[in-house]
């Protein structure tokens, strides 16, 4: 992939193929995207060598951090005696975060396949599905999908006649963002108050009920069945050497036209600002998150940073969850930083010292600075709490609320510093909004939609 190619041609519709046709959650659809071929094909090999197949094509986990998926699956101990879960996270909630949603709304069956396919080469005979239960569409489609594939006998007893088994409970979580972290998710799975473990032990050795499970990403396991069906050698021809395979990109924020961009690997913001028309006309690039709130921001420096995971771990920051927030000249980046942190402190499950307390006293400081009510030492004050919280919480969420603090402050100090001494914000919060230019071509106000109605 070079950035001399056009994007158009380095977009790969693979999970979205479907997304344009008439109804494409159903099973008649997804049939005609060569559905459950993966299947077919997953179930004609021994368990083993379908772990080894998704290990050697090099999926890694689409939630996060980016953690091979088939070693994931390899660390599951077998013969023990016990039974094996397999959970897929669907708390998708983290600030600029919007990809499984769509993806489980546009396209149920694609998850259900990997799923079988992963509790297959597993040995599970129960896999569960935790949905952020706000989502009620998505948990109503998702519960009409499973739905279709028990009565197409793709669950439930002799899979295809291949003496296979599998129930998939869906589960609908009561809307806390700590449970997107697995254990968390696990307890509240279990009935408890969703709070992270203590590890070791890690959830391949205890995990749902004590018994050895895996826990994947909503995207990673969608991506599975293609690998089955196209083969390792497709799924490494695309994306990067040690980023292979194809993924989502939310695009969101002051770009012309946001939404879902399916690409492989590699590509970098510049290429995807061109296929998606650009930062809104007549503003430019100020800063911007290559995985969504919890990852150090970027600035227009770094457009043509690659877009996989040692790209962005190189340039400073992490991939995350992909989710690519963009922000024009006129943010006011002390407002925006003040409202996503404001969400973690909201959002801290109270369980550590460091996240509990630290990022109350974030946004006090936070607070105060964009008010135009902060005083000198305060900056400083900032990067200590900061530095308190960062890789000394219990979970990432510490780590998550902490890294748009000082990555802000290392781009753009100055901004900080003019709020103390002007004593008040200078950014007016109507400007950064969508309506400020007036509508876009094309778009109607509501006003005008009722008119024409």
């Amino acid at each position: 992939m070079t950035s001399a190619e056009p994007a158009e041609k380095l977009l790969i519709p693979v999970l979205s193929a479907p997304w344009d046709d008439t109804r494409p959650w159903t099973l008649d659809t997804y049939r005609r995207h060569a559905g459950y071929e993966g299947l077919r094909a997953a179930l004609a090999m021994p368990p083993d060598d379908v772990i080894a197949l998704v290990k050697d094509a090099g999926l890694r986990g689409r939630g996060g951090a980016g953690f091979p998926t088939g070693m994931k699956w390899q660390f599951i101990p077998q013969n023990d005696g016990k039974p094996h879960y397999l959970v897929v996270n669907a708390d998708e909630s983290e600030p600029g975060t919007c990809k499984d949603i769509p993806l489980l709304f546009a396209n149920p069956h694609a998850l259900i396949e990997g799923m079988i396919i992963a509790s297959y080469a597993i040995r599970c005979d129960h896999a569960f599905i935790y949905l952020r239960g706000e989502v009620v569409p998505v948990l109503r489609r998702l519960h009409a999908a499973v739905a279709e594939a028990y009565r197409a006998g793709l669950l439930g007893r002799d899979i295809l006649g291949s003496g296979v088994d599998l129930d998939i409970t869906v589960h609908a979580g009561a809307g806390a963002y700590i449970c997107g972290e697995e254990t968390a998710l696990l307890d509240s799975l279990e009935g408890r108050r969703g709070q992270p473990r203590l590890r070791p032990p890690f959830p391949a050795i205890a995990g749902l009920y004590a018994c050895p499970t895996v826990v994947n990403n909503v995207e990673s396991i969608a991506s599975v069945p293609a690998i089955l069906a196209r083969g390792k050698e497709w799924f490494k021809s695309l994306g990067t050497e040690k980023s292979p395979g194809f993924t989502l990109y939310s695009l969101s924020g002051h770009v012309t036209n946001p939404g879902q961009y399916e690409a492989p690997l590699g590509i970098t913001l510049r290429q995807l600002l061109d296929v998606s028309g650009g930062v809104r006309p007549g503003h430019r690039l100020k800063f911007w998150t290559p995985g969504g709130s919890s990852t150090p921001m970027f600035t227009d420096e770094h457009l043509d940073v690659p877009l996989d995971y040692e790209g962005v771990g190189a340039a400073g920051s992490m991939l995350g969850t992909k989710a690519l927030q963009i922000f024009d000249e006129t943010t006011c980046v002390v407002r925006a930083v003040t409202r996503w942190t404001e969400f973690y402190a909201h959002e801290s499950c109270g369980k550590c010292t460091p996240c509990r307390e630290g990022t109350y006293w974030l946004v006090q400081l936070l607070k105060r600075v964009e008010a135009g009510e902060g005083v000198d030492g305060d900056l400083e004050k900032l990067l200590d709490i900061a530095d308190n919280i960062n890789g000394k919480s219990f979970c990432a969420l510490g780590d998550g609320a902490a890294s748009p603090i000082v990555s802000s402050l290392q781009h753009f100090r100055a901004e900080y510093e003019q709020h103390i001494a002007e004593r008040r914000c200078p950014f007016d919060p109507a400007a950064s909004t969508v309506w400020a230019d007036g509508p876009r071509p094309g778009h109607q106000s509501a006003t005008e939609r009722e008119v024409h109605a």
